[in-house]
């Protein structure tokens, strides 16, 4: 019984906690510069790039998805942003995270 007991108190556990913003650039409420804006996202676990999305919210109201790059990071997620005139922008995020729960969240920064 005591075999047991140790034993599963020695197996490590997988953590299962939602996909949480670690840092972006741009920053939340920064001011870039434009045309061209390149776009970092990394979490604190690793997420599925493949079923996560990026869509940029323009001064205009409208959304255009965001294509994203080859993921050379488990836990960050990069694209460009193209094109970009000054203005207000989001970056409005949807991350599949590998323990299964989708997070979501918004970058909110304006371009000079």
């Amino acid at each position: 019984m005591t075999a047991i007991a140790v034993t599963l108190i020695t197996i490590p556990r997988v953590a299962s906690a939602h996909a949480v913003l670690m840092r972006s650039l741009p920053a939340a409420n920064s001011t870039v510069h434009g045309p061209d804006v390149p776009v970092t996202i990394q979490f604190n676990s690793r997420v599925d790039s493949a079923r996560s999305t990026l869509l940029l919210s323009m001064p205009g109201g409208e959304a255009k998805p965001l294509v994203l790059e080859k993921q050379t990071a488990p836990d960050t997620l990069t694209t460009h942003a193209t094109q970009l005139t000054p203005g207000k922008y989001a970056i409005r995020w949807q991350v599949l995270a590998t323990d299964g729960h989708i997070t979501r969240g918004q970058i909110s920064f304006a371009v000079q």
